[in-house]
């Protein structure tokens, strides 16, 4: 999926209708008893960021989401039933928590029932100008789908005589990139079903709620002695004690506020040299190795730092069970590439398939479980705890084939933050490249710099043969 933010998406103007969960559903929650499934601790670690920036007097949206077009005037009734009933698959949708108010300041899950899901439909307008339509899905956007309040998603569709542009958008807490991906054939799929006048079909979908809970029994059995632990420790031990930042100049002033973002996003490579470029990198494990390796040795370059240290993430979906259920698997792993005597891509290729050999493991279990066993005091002042690289093979995506016909985009949100987020994705049409970062002139430089040399250094390796 081509990653993206809203003003980037391919926005249009047309008639504007949105869909929030009815306020009546929403306040039927007040009534209920504690869910005694925790959250998961990526998502106690978001919402606790998310109100610690709050309080430093500052709003960042964190919230993340999908966009793509249906073939002519859309049926509203139709698009609000197929809406609903991909809604009530997933239980995440309609879990939310509070604050305890007790000593330690807990927090605990609260879940609707599913027969009181209902969706409120209401028409906004018509907009003529595609730029003040996309600067109005992103305020409703950062208002609804936000970290500290519940219901935390809405859906928009903007109508038009030959195609409708659907926009759903959701707090992180409760969808990866990977969920993203699976909803526009889903979507597809239940409208036709409700146009037909069938019943959606459904199907059994495993519960991210379930899966919290699962996920933190069994990140509690660690102590600080695990072998996790202590590699996690020595790797924040080799960042100086912080998690790593990406180790270029990015133009931070020193007064400590989190700075504005840009976003970077574009082809990197066509569907011939990124196909040559996997081939060349799949005796070391791929494209992800390939992208961490060229990554490594530009920075280098840039820097001359001996050591490339730097998260990276991974799904947690680790049986089949969860494959098409929506929410936050994720997890990340320490990587740490030696680049000293590194003269070429190969030597940099070998050193990155040795760390992630060794560390990708780790991403299955929780960091925030990590990190408050090794002790040390990350109060929470950036929504990014560490800078990342990320790679993503979409070509299995079920109906990934249309998504640019469907002008299918996966939206960011970019607002503030000190960190550098990289995403590489695979798409039928070659490699995407999308970037976060600090929006200064130095880190704008630095990062078109290092995004122009991944691009060559990936033609130049899949075209040597």
């Amino acid at each position: 999926m081509r990653l993206t933010d809203i003003r980037h998406c391919e926005v249009r103007p047309g008639r504007l209708v949105e869909w929030t969960l009815d306020p009546a559903a929403a306040a039927a929650v007040k009534g209920l008893p504690e869910d005694s499934r925790p959250p998961a601790y990526i998502q106690e670690s978001h919402i606790r960021t998310s109100r610690s920036v709050r309080e430093d007097g500052l709003f960042v949206p964190t919230w993340i989401g999908v966009c793509f077009d249906l073939p002519g005037r859309a049926e509203l009734d139709v698009l609000q039933g197929a809406l609903h009933a991909w809604t009530l698959r997933h239980e995440t949708l309609r879990s939310g928590f509070v604050w305890s108010g007790l000593p330690g300041d807990e927090i605990t899950r609260y879940t609707l029932d599913s027969e009181d899901v209902r969706l409120r439909r209401e028409r906004i307008g018509d907009f003529t100008d595609a730029a003040a339509l996309a600067e109005h899905l992103q305020k409703r956007f950062d208002t609804v789908a936000d970290a500290l309040r519940w219901p935390n998603f809405i859906y928009a569709a903007v109508v038009r005589d030959d195609s409708t542009s659907v926009y759903m958008a959701f707090d992180h807490s409760n969808v990866d990139a990977y969920s993203l991906q699976n909803i526009p054939v889903a979507l597809h799929e239940l409208y036709a079903a409700v146009a037909a006048g069938r019943s959606p079909e459904e199907e059994p979908v495993a519960s991210y709620v379930d899966f919290c809970e699962a996920e933190r029994t069994d990140a509690d059995k660690l102590d600080e002695s695990h072998d996790i632990v202590v590699r996690w420790r020595e790797f924040i031990k080799n960042c100086d004690g912080q998690m790593p930042n990406f180790p270029i100049d990015l133009g931070l002033g020193s007064d400590g506020g989190l700075p504005r973002q840009k976003a970077l996003c574009e082809p990197l490579v066509d569907a011939d040299d990124a196909e040559a470029f996997e081939a060349h990198c799949r005796p070391y494990g791929g494209s992800t190795v390939g992208v961490l390796a060229a990554t490594a040795l530009i920075l280098h370059e840039m820097d001359g730092e001996p050591v490339f240290r730097t998260v990276v993430p991974f799904h947690t979906r680790v049986t089949s069970q969860w494959s098409d259920s929506v929410g936050w698997y994720v997890g990340g792993a320490p990587v740490e590439i030696p680049l000293a005597g590194v003269r070429d891509f190969h030597g940099a290729l070998e050193n990155a398939h040795a760390e992630l050999r060794a560390n990708r493991r780790l991403a299955r279990t929780p960091l925030e479980r990590v990190l408050r066993l090794i002790g040390t005091d990350f109060r929470p002042t950036s929504p990014d705890l560490y800078s990342l690289v990320s790679y993503l093979d979409a070509r299995d995506i079920p109906g990934s084939e249309q998504w640019v016909e469907q002008k299918v985009y996966g939206l960011v949100r970019v607002s503030y933050g000190d960190r550098v987020c990289v995403w590489v994705n695979r798409v039928h049409e070659g490699l995407w490249f999308a970037c976060r970062y600090p929006d200064t002139d130095i880190a704008h430089e630095n990062l078109s710099r290092y995004a122009t040399r991944l691009r060559e250094v990936i033609r130049s390796v899949a075209r040597q043969g």
